[in-house]
């Protein structure tokens, strides 16, 4: 049997001890809210049970293990994050969306971003957003390796920026605060003799605090259409 398929069987609804029909999109509900609440230490069968008034074992009987419910709840992210997306005649606009849609369904849950944004999910949503994005570059007339390969590229770029940021969303807030105002704190006040780079762009540095996912994404759009030119 494939890893992360459950036998039909095994999925029929069942009801809880509060009578409340349980199923795998119950479950999937379920893990969302308490990781966002609690964390990724929440994401047990233990805690679910008790969330979803069952017993535990009985979210076995939909996912294999918390690995398994972890792969089912991000790819739940992609597919809030890609509902409703239409693709144009514009591909780079398209892809702007795409990665703006998938950067800002993680950033909405960074918890599971953390957990989870490096995963291959193998699920549906997941699926669809691959085909549409290398169906997006073959289109733009980039051959079959090489629209992988940037679809690789461009779909990192969205991951990786909604990771950091999840990660910096993650810090107490006394320590975040402290982090963004290094730039103009520490950085801006080192003097010019020992650090004359940083000092002819002083007034400029408290930009690094700003986010970045937009200029880096801009960054490889750039590329993909000078390169789709050429």
């Amino acid at each position: 049997m494939a890893e992360g398929r459950i036998p039909a069987e095994r999925q029929r609804r069942r009801p809880t001890k509060s009578g409340v029909v349980l199923s795998g999109d119950m479950i999937v509900d379920c893990a969302l809210r308490l990781v966002a609440q609690h964390g990724p230490d929440a994401l047990s069968v233990r805690r679910l049970g008790a969330a979803l008034g069952c017993d535990p074992s009985a979210v076995y009987r939909y996912f294999h293990n918390t690995d398994d419910l972890l792969l089912a709840v991000a790819d739940r992210v992609i597919g809030e994050s890609m509902a409703g997306f239409r693709s144009s005649d514009d591909w780079v606009a398209d892809l702007r969306d795409m990665a703006r849609r998938i950067h800002r369904g993680y950033r909405e849950h960074p918890r599971i971003a953390a957990l989870a944004a490096y995963r291959v999910t193998r699920r549906v949503h997941e699926v669809r957003a691959v085909e549409t994005g290398i169906g997006l570059l073959l289109g733009a007339g980039f051959d079959e390796a090489t629209a992988v390969r940037y679809y690789a590229a461009f779909v990192d770029t969205a991951l990786g920026h909604a990771a950091l940021d999840a990660a910096h969303l993650a810090l107490p807030p006394e320590r975040r605060a402290r982090d963004d105002g290094a730039w103009r704190d520490t950085y801006q006040s080192l003097p010019a003799d020992a650090h004359p780079q940083l000092a002819a762009v002083r007034e400029y540095l408290p930009l690094m605090g700003e986010n970045s996912f937009e200029t880096a994404l801009g960054l490889l759009l750039d590329a993909l259409v000078a390169r789709a030119a050429g």
